[in-house]
């Protein structure tokens, strides 16, 4: 499909979608490139801007493109994929995408838990947690504002540490804990100011809200991390078997 119908079936702004998702599927559109204006995809077919901007924020939100304020729209740049059968490290997640996972270190001190914390880790009020908080990154771009608060014993050691490379390589390798198994929640929501500011997308985008709780061995948690993820750039993946039902007799 190279132009719309005026007089068929299909709404214009559908037939729109479509021939944008041939171009990137084409390879006619590559990541990153900036697509054409509304008022240039009006001229082009013959349309109206609100036909063009329903095309264009449909595909924001399937994650085959991306707005980037003041900017423009572009192309999305493949997804990275983390699968929920294994517990792995962002820095692992991303490797394995053949991507060069970065980090920067936004604040890391000794606190006072919140609430949350408190009850996901265990441990009484006035007990000091390690709170970590960092950008994490695939190729130089944002991905990820990730916040997590970790206890055992001398945990307050990590401030002496280079927090830029894999936290649960160097919990396992330096601190002696492995990490044997976590509980993950994922919550979808929007961009706040703040998180918009870190991850560069526009005020209210799709994100994914995660909050995961890591256990070393005897069910002990050390860490409870509550990250936000780009919406457009990240998805998750689980295969799902059905119980065989059992015959009647």
């Amino acid at each position: 499909m190279s132009s719309l119908f005026k007089k068929g079936p299909l709404p214009r702004y559908y037939q729109l979608k479509e021939i944008m998702r041939e171009k990137i599927e084409a390879g006619e559109w590559k990541p990153g490139d900036l697509i054409p204006s509304e008022r240039e995809l009006c001229e082009q077919y013959g349309i109206s801007r609100m036909t063009a901007r329903q095309a264009i924020t449909e595909l924001v939100n399937e994650g085959l493109f991306f707005r980037e304020q003041g900017r423009g729209t572009f192309v999305s740049h493949q997804k990275i994929t983390q699968q929920l059968i294994r517990l792995t490290s962002f820095t692992e997640d991303i490797k394995a995408r053949g991507q060069q996972p970065g980090t920067r270190v936004l604040l890391a001190q000794m606190c006072t838990p919140d609430e949350a914390a408190i009850t996901r880790l265990r441990i009484k009020a006035n007990q000091p947690v390690f709170h970590l908080r960092r950008l994490r990154l695939a190729n130089d771009e944002p991905l990820a504002l990730e916040s997590s608060h970790l206890s055992f014993m001398g945990c307050e050691r990590l401030l002496e540490e280079d927090l830029g490379q894999s936290l649960y390589a160097l919990l396992e390798k330096k601190y002696g804990l492995p990490l044997v198994e976590a509980e993950q929640e994922l919550e979808a929501g929007i961009a706040t100011t703040e998180e918009a500011q870190y991850l560069k997308i526009p005020i209210g985008s799709p994100v994914l809200y995660i909050r995961r709780t890591t256990y070393t061995e005897r069910n002990i948690p050390v860490e409870f991390a509550s990250s936000v993820y780009c919406g457009h750039k990240y998805t998750f993946y689980v295969n799902l078997k059905r119980d065989q039902l059992l015959s009647n007799p």
